[in-house]
């Protein structure tokens, strides 16, 4: 009986500790995808009362949550019934990061100024026409929760290719654990951006000059942090993007790691995560190209 009580405590110790290293592959494998959400969650609240920003944050939260609870076991059972399908979906997931990236990148630079007056156009008909704020709360949660789950459905994909081959127990283990982390991670980071500002304002109040200090440094920052986040998250999309793809083709994946070991050490680790960029940017604007060509051939049909 002590034997086996034995036995099983450590292969319960090994369970755990495969999921605990198998968890920290997959959470730095979804950073292009954490960076880009943390930004896109954090500017989904933008225009909301201040009153209301973390209710609004606790809704798309929970909206989050039953996201992932939907995509685990779609991912499980793909993992059981359909393991083919795995790396398919990750070179889509992969080249869907890419296309996003290089989206963003394209709508910034050829239609700069349109965004903010688009926003000024749709604050002007909201006032005009008398919408209801609880609406318009509820439609920007319901906006969010659905950008929610396309990069939710990323992320699940990315972890289900990193534990790919593993015992069902590992794998469910391992989801289940980064939908929590992602979600909890995202949402608590993003409640503490949008209120950044308030905590500088109120220590801008107090009577203490470094808390007035450290205020008017917050107050400042806030908005460098948000575009800090936007362009982190950018370039993690291709880099992670762009590393799916290079390895979901094994000879241009041993291509580009034979190219970056021939220099070794951080140089040759650098070239290397330069090469996943450089493929995934243009892997993006192949995609990007030919969503414009559907586009413009649907509007001449």
């Amino acid at each position: 009986m002590a034997s086996s009580l034995l036995l099983l405590l450590d292969d319960i110790a090994t369970v755990l500790d495969d999921v605990s290293v198998l968890t920290k592959v997959a959470a730095k494998k979804t950073a292009g995808v954490l960076g880009d959400d943390l930004a896109l969650n954090a500017q989904q609240v933008t225009g909301v009362k201040a009153n209301r920003e973390l209710p609004v944050v606790w809704g798309v939260a929970k909206g989050s949550l039953l996201n992932k609870a939907i995509l685990v076991p779609a991912a499980l059972a793909i993992a059981s019934w359909l393991p083919w399908l795995i790396t398919p979906l990750l070179m889509v997931g992969g080249a869907f990061l890419c296309f996003e990236g290089v989206e963003k990148l394209a709508h910034k630079f050829l239609h700069k100024g349109e965004d903010a007056q688009a926003r000024r156009e749709h604050v002007q008909a909201m006032v005009e026409g008398g919408a209801d704020p609880a609406q318009l709360e509820k439609d920007k949660i319901k906006g969010a929760i659905r950008t929610d789950f396309i990069l939710s459905a990323e992320i699940i994909v990315i972890t289900l290719g990193a534990v790919e081959g593993q015992p069902f127990l590992t794998q469910l283990t391992v989801l289940a654990a980064i939908a929590v982390l992602m979600t909890v991670g995202v949402y608590g980071l993003v409640a503490g951006i949008v209120k950044l500002d308030d905590l500088g304002l109120w220590l801008t109040r107090r009577s203490g000059a470094l808390a007035r200090t450290v205020g008017r440094g917050l107050v400042g920052m806030a908005p460098w942090l948000m575009k800090a986040l936007s362009v982190l998250g950018t370039a993690a999309m291709f880099l992670v993007g762009g590393g799916i793809l290079v390895h979901g083709v094994p000879a241009v994946g041993h291509a580009v790691e034979g190219w970056a070991h021939q220099f070794g050490g951080f140089p040759g680790m650098l070239l290397g995560l330069l090469a996943n960029a450089a493929i995934g940017i243009v892997a993006g604007v192949v995609v990007l190209a030919a969503v414009e060509l559907v586009k413009r051939l649907k509007r001449g049909a």
